[in-house]
């Protein structure tokens, strides 16, 4: 793995921190408690979103869509504030390309603009998913230790497909997430964040995260011991979270969560969305394609972590 790049940061910032919250479970409630508090702190995210509302009997996970007008008006008023709104897929359920198609033109009318972030959700027409995440050898032992559960699951990439989309991800989004690491520092995980990826072309630029899915698997990562540590390494987190999981379930949010957001937001950190912090690294040097032998080695940590923490 090559070293990590040492980043100067903008405005003298010692260091940068974002998250990538997928809406999964998430209420309106939920939603204005947390990020009202990460408004309130000058923390500024991202928060992906789901543009097609597809119906009780298709849905695969709970959650708010942009088809609630109330919810929409929420995030509109969040990207007004600075904060990016990316997409999930574009439904919590698998969708054909005409499906898809929809959803990527109801987001640029709702928003003003294509998605530059995304996320996969686990629909059919998830890109680059499951075994196809990985390569040779790596694809080999994911299918044995899953016992081939994600075969043929996962069509987004696949051209004649009833799913595929992998053209239209290439037009329309700039990055997209793969691997995440129990690992605070997601540059030092993968310093070449964002990469391209020759192999899964419809990709345009990938980038990696910091495995921290529910309260508790975020308060167990992000801790004083690991901020403080990101701060002295100089280093950049992409959180990957679902506020909609344990974050706000009193009506406010955790105590823990809040307490630990709040000494975050008094550190000389550069707090930007997820779009951001990846277009900055691209003029820093990054954005190119990534060594094979590189990416080898990324896909064997991230499969050694699955196999110890059950990341995603």
């Amino acid at each position: 793995m090559p070293p990590q790049p040492a980043i100067r940061w903008p405005e003298g910032k010692r260091f940068a921190l974002t998250i990538f919250d997928d809406p999964d479970s998430q209420t309106l409630a939920q939603s204005r408690q947390i990020y009202g508090l990460l408004a309130d702190l000058g923390l500024r995210t991202t928060a992906g979103v789901w543009t097609i509302e597809p119906g009780q009997t298709r849905r695969n996970s709970p959650g708010e869509t942009c088809e609630n007008p109330a919810y929409l008006a929420w995030m509109q008023e969040l990207r007004g504030r600075g904060f990016e709104i990316g997409l999930h897929c574009v439904a919590p359920a698998s969708l054909t390309r005409e499906e898809v198609l929809a959803g990527l033109d109801n987001f640029r009318r709702h928003f003003g603009a294509n998605p530059v972030t995304m996320a996969n959700h686990y629909n059919a027409d998830a890109i680059y998913w499951g075994p196809e995440r990985l390569s040779g050898w790596n694809r080999a032992l994911y299918n044995l230790v899953t016992f081939g559960r994600s075969r043929s699951r996962y069509f987004g990439e696949r051209r004649g497909h009833p799913n595929f989309w992998g053209d239209l991800c290439r037009e329309r989004i700039r990055y997209c997430r793969n691997f995440v690491f129990r690992e605070l520092n997601t540059l030092k995980a993968c310093p070449m964040m964002p990469y391209h990826d020759p192999d899964r072309p419809f990709v345009n630029q990938w980038y990696a995260s910091a495995e921290a899915s529910n309260l508790p698997r975020f308060l167990e990562l992000v801790t004083e011991e690991s901020i403080d540590r990101l701060e002295e390494e100089g280093g950049a987190a992409i959180l990957y979270t679902h506020f909609g999981h344990g974050f706000a379930e009193s009506g406010a949010p955790d105590a823990r969560f809040k307490s630990l957001m709040t000494r975050l937001a008094n550190k000389n950190g550069w707090f930007v969305p997820t779009g951001t912090l990846l277009a900055f690294l691209e003029t820093q040097g990054n954005g190119r394609t990534i060594p094979a032998a590189d990416r080898a080695a990324m896909e064997r940590r991230w499969l050694a972590a699955k196999l110890r923490h059950g990341t995603s």
